[in-house]
């Protein structure tokens, strides 16, 4: 082996523990076997270095061996470079040239796990699943993630063209995209409907926990002010591509009086570790509804699993992404660091996240409402509709309401066996909203739950523009039913 390949060999394996714990537990046939290997690499090293139609750098090949074999192990897994390391250790939380979107790799090609809020990624339309295919015109095949994410940062103010294939509609299309700022907040809360309180995590930060604790005074000092009891609370999840193990502890903490949170699985199980709620509700116990969907991933799934599990919270809308696993920085000195996974995450009843996700309570689809002809509520007859209907006696007098009385009672006697033929029309078209589409009066969550008023049914997602309709949040008016639901039934 050149005295190259041992250089760079020697510098992965003497890397802190990464050596001791690759070369102790190791049998001499076993090690026997790892260095007929390791020769087999140098040699080939040697003849593509020797026979390859251009130049190569070594050091360009060597990397790429190491990133190669990373990214068999797991998508998450990786080499970082000196520079990329140091500002995934240094979590940094300024701002950056970017367009906002938090991804994987799938099959070769970048898959969109989540866009992030009010980014150029999210305002271009960009959605979970989507997979990016080329960048600039260029295919992402072969490329790492690093590398595919390196193309997409650059000067702000400057453009990039996605070809982006969206699984939902199997169609392909292009996106320009214009590289902006994108700041790292994670917390944000509104008083929704009046008396709700919506809390958005967009991603899990070092502040997050301290900022969501912020966040629920704010709303509680904004109700007692507008002299608001609230009713409940909504905890917004959808797309929030995770983040920090200990904030996702802290954010479910805050919900929790106590119980296990998460639990960490090693290949060791000396190194297990279990995480647990300390006393104290920030909400004081009122109905919490978790809203979660396929860009909920990782610390948005401990926090998910965690209420769902202590049946704090009911979880509404679609399963999520399902990465349960833990990566570790590995530093390298002074050539970068290693992403290594090197542990699972279990829910407190013992289920594993990873591949598996977390389903919701409630599954409710994102779709659009569309009235249906004939059901709306001007279509119905109703009593006061009626030939000679009588009036709700509020502005009667005394003598007259005991006259309307008397007149009530001998009309009941007369109609309750049979309806009049006055009234036929109005009471079987009310027939016919409770019986043939019960549920469903008005409202379409069905086969054409994709389109919207006055749109054509073929138009498709990409194909939509901000100026054709406004966003309808269907999860979150579900959501907001769910609450005054709770409330009602409480009261």
């Amino acid at each position: 082996m050149n005295s190259f390949l041992r250089q760079g060999v020697s510098t992965v394996l003497a890397a802190g523990v990464v050596g001791a714990a690759i070369w102790a537990p190791l049998s001499t046939a076993q090690n026997e076997d790892t260095y007929k290997n390791l020769k087999l690499f140098g040699d080939v090293f040697d003849t593509v270095r020797a026979n390859y139609v251009e130049e190569v750098d070594d050091e360009a090949l060597i990397r790429a061996a190491i990133q190669g074999m990373l990214q068999s192990l797991d998508p998450h897994s990786g080499y970082e470079p000196p520079e990329a390391y140091e500002e995934t250790r240094s979590d940094v939380r300024g701002t950056f040239g970017g367009i906002g979107i938090q991804v994987t790799m799938e099959e070769g090609y970048v898959k969109v796990i989540a866009p992030i809020d009010d980014t150029p990624g999210a305002r271009a339309g960009l959605q979970a699943e989507d997979l990016i295919t080329a960048l600039d015109g260029e295919s992402v095949q072969g490329k790492t993630l690093d590398q595919a994410v390196d193309i997409m940062r650059g000067e702000l103010g400057s453009n990039i063209t996605l070809t982006v294939y969206r699984p939902a509609t199997q169609k392909s299309f292009d996106v320009t995209v214009t590289r902006g700022n994108i700041p790292f907040f994670s917390v944000r809360t509104i008083l929704d409907d009046g008396d709700i309180g919506y809390i958005r995590i967009n991603r899990f930060l070092g502040s997050t926990g301290e900022s969501l604790e912020k966040e629920l005074a704010k709303l509680d000092e904004e109700a007692a002010e507008a002299d608001i009891e609230l009713i409940g609370y909504i905890l917004d999840l959808r797309n929030n591509p995770g983040g920090n193990l200990s904030q996702a502890i802290r954010v479910a903490d805050a919900f929790l009086e106590r119980g296990e949170i998460v639990s960490v699985r090693n290949r060791n199980s000396e190194d297990d570790a279990s995480y647990f709620a300390q006393q104290g509700d920030f909400i004081d116990g009122k109905p919490l509804v978790v809203l979660i969907n396929g860009g909920s991933a990782s610390a948005s799934e401990i926090v998910a699993g965690a209420l769902q599990d202590h049946r704090r919270a009911i979880l509404l809308g679609t399963p999520t992404f399902g990465k349960g696993s833990v990566q570790t920085l590995i530093g390298l000195g002074e050539d970068g660091g290693l992403r290594l996974t090197t542990a699972r995450y279990f829910t407190p009843s013992g289920e594993s996240i990873q591949a598996k996700g977390i389903e919701p309570d409630i599954l409710v689809e994102l779709a659009r409402l569309e009235p249906l002809e004939g059901y709306g509520s001007e279509n119905f007859r109703y009593e006061r509709d009626l030939s000679n209907a009588l009036d709700d006696g509020a502005e009667e007098t005394e003598g007259a309401a005991g006259d309307g009385t008397e007149a009530a009672d001998d009309t009941s006697q007369e109609t309750t066996d049979a309806p009049s033929d006055a009234a036929t029309d109005g009471d079987a078209g009310a027939s016919d909203g409770t019986t043939e589409d019960t549920g469903s009066t008005g409202v379409d969550t069905g086969d054409d739950a994709g389109t919207g008023e006055g749109e054509d049914g073929d138009t498709t997602a990409d194909e939509t523009t901000e100026e054709d309709e406004e966003f309808f949040d269907f999860q979150l008016v579900r959501a907001r039913d769910l609450i005054r639901g709770i409330a009602l039934y409480q009261h």
